[in-house]
């Protein structure tokens, strides 16, 4: 049967919302820290066949976590200016479609990590998956600690990396993951200052705008430089690589204190793109300066 215009009109159209629920920047940022775990854990170079077959993996249990989570979030989406117009609460697509494909896709990529990379990573990705949807996600709408539950997987990835070379979780894995962990907190806060209102229209119980968060700003990009350097200290990276995180450092704090000075949107809104400049620049460094 010869298929109309139309009908492969429609097709694209469901291709593209089945990927838009995959959060395809947020994933692309995940298999970004996954290869400079990678990266890093190899002393005789990229194994290309073990790096493709981790970032396929680790993709699909990200992409997979997060369209689970719209699926989850489809009714409070729905309440935000900024996430209405998504495939699930548009109606664009139907629960239970986006349901399948989250899970066979999350399912997938658990499996494919254990059978082609090692158990350990599959393991690390079934536990991430795991807190995400099923701890992280419903906090969301019960406790602002879902800030702090939250940026545990979000700081899996490196370590995921680091664990298909070396098939072990040591202090570089877990400096990589803490690196990343202190990270996201002022810009997870920087997110929630900026759509406050919107947070509270769709029921989310997280940090806004205060005295509280600004201090939690502060606390988490102090904590953030010394820890930055910990790559070095271990032997991983060189010194130029130390010098650039202590300047990275001081700049992300810099604007974390203006948000805590000024208390505006706008400074919270400098922040976030300062955050998603911080880390890929962090990251280059390491790898260009790997010992």
């Amino acid at each position: 049967m010869e298929v109309t215009q139309m009908e492969l009109s429609a097709r694209r159209v469901r291709v593209a919302d089945l990927l838009e629920l995959t959060k395809p920047r947020i994933t692309l940022m995940v298999l970004i820290t996954t290869l400079v775990g990678f990266y890093l854990a190899g002393a005789d170079g990229l194994r290309f066949f073990l790096l493709a077959n981790t970032l396929i993996g680790t993709g699909l249990v990200a992409a997979g976590a997060s369209a689970l989570n719209q699926y989850v979030e489809r009714e409070l989406d729905a309440r935000m200016h900024r996430t209405r117009n998504r495939p699930l609460p548009d109606g664009r697509l139907l629960p239970n479609d986006a349901l399948v494909f989250s899970s066979v896709i999350s399912i997938a990529g658990v499996v494919y990590l254990m059978v082609f990379v090692n158990v350990l990573t599959g393991v690390l990705g079934l536990l991430t998956l795991t807190a995400y949807i099923f701890i992280y996600t419903p906090l969301k709408t019960r406790t602002t600690l879902c800030t702090l539950v939250g940026a545990f997987p979000g700081a899996a990835p490196p370590m995921m990396g680091w664990t298909a070379v070396r098939g072990e979780i040591d202090a570089v894995a877990v400096s990589l993951f803490a690196i990343l962990f202190l990270w996201q907190m002022p810009h997870f806060f920087a997110i929630a200052w900026a759509c406050a209102e919107d947070y509270v229209r769709g029921g989310f119980r997280v940090d806004s705008r205060g005295e509280k968060t600004s201090r939690q700003i502060i606390l988490y990009g102090c904590a953030l430089i010394p820890v930055s350097l910990l790559p070095t200290m271990l032997g991983v990276t060189g010194m130029v690589y130390v010098v650039g995180a202590i300047l990275l450092g001081f700049v992300y704090l810099g604007y974390g204190f203006a948000v805590a000075v000024f208390r505006s949107n706008t400074h919270a809104q400098r922040l976030l793109r300062i955050s998603v400049l911080y880390l890929p620049a962090l990251l280059a460094l390491m790898m260009l300066d790997k010992v």
